[in-house]
């Protein structure tokens, strides 16, 4: 029993360090602040529901312990979130992000926005900061399907950093088509010079000689067709799509597209 409850509270202490330091950018931007304020409360429920089956696959491959069964997965995903909640809440408070007299629905809102990222980050922590007994062997990772979930979530971390920032509508106003072509071609290039500098574990890693073509539509097109589709996800949950022409969410999309897909490519370095 002591062993167990030594191995819970180590576990337990690693996961908050990961969601702290995963979290912590998007704790110490004001924009998530005001996110947390504004953000529809159905949009703001539909994020936090979605991303469970996504924390649950996610804690299936690399979670806080190996799991035996898809529930063991869901409550490690409960777990996370939960955690992710009582981190957010303590450092929001302790940096007075909250306000002088916050309401209860204003206080709720602000750290249920930070609820995910911080649980990604917890359920990351063992292949960040575990033993290397902890870490999956270099030739048990996930089947292709399971590298593109990865490339998703790889995509979703740094998306999240960088959507509620105003920034990413600022230049999405200023961008021309020329400069959108140039932006996908840069997301492209940077996107296969990732998947041959990082590769890919398990059945679906590409050798040398793999022909770059086939990487190419193997890996890159698609990864960059899921980390577009992550992009417009998260703009339009955190309202950034709302009153915008198409032509300002399609440069939103490319602008945004290019962080997301180097978290794709480089999922392997982040997960």
């Amino acid at each position: 029993m002591q062993r167990e409850t030594r191995r819970f509270l180590t576990t337990s202490g690693r996961a908050a360090g990961g969601a702290l330091i995963f979290a912590l950018p998007m704790l110490m931007t004001a924009e998530m602040w005001g996110l947390g304020l504004a953000m529809d409360r159905l949009r703001l429920a539909a994020f936090i529901l979605l991303s469970v089956p996504m924390l649950t696959v996610l804690s299936h491959f690399i979670g806080f312990e190996r799991t035996a069964c898809w529930r063991d997965a869901a409550f490690d995903a409960a777990y996370a979130l939960g955690l992710g909640a009582a981190i957010g809440a303590v450092l929001l408070g302790a940096i007075a992000a909250f306000g002088p007299r916050p309401t209860f629905d204003q206080a709720v809102g602000q750290v249920a926005v930070q609820m995910v990222p911080a649980a990604i980050g917890a359920l990351l922590a063992r292949t960040q900061f575990g033993s290397e007994s902890a870490r999956p062997p270099a030739d048990a990772g996930p089947p292709y399907v399971g590298e593109m979930f990865l490339m998703g979530v790889g995509a979703l971390f740094l998306g999240l950093n960088i959507a509620p920032t105003e920034e990413v509508m600022t230049l999405a106003s200023r961008m021309t088509p020329w400069h959108g072509i140039a932006a996908v071609a840069g997301s492209l290039l940077a996107m296969h010079a990732f998947v041959y500098a990082v590769g890919f574990r398990g059945g679906s890693a590409h050798s040398p000689e793999l022909p770059g073509r086939a990487a190419f539509l193997r890996f890159t097109l698609p990864g960059y067709a899921l980390a577009a589709a992550v992009s417009v996800y998260t703009l339009w949950m955190f309202g950034r799509l709302d009153g915008t022409g198409f032509h300002q969410g399609v440069m939103a999309m490319v602008t945004l597209g290019l962080p997301c897909a180097i978290g794709a490519a480089a999922a392997r370095l982040i997960v």
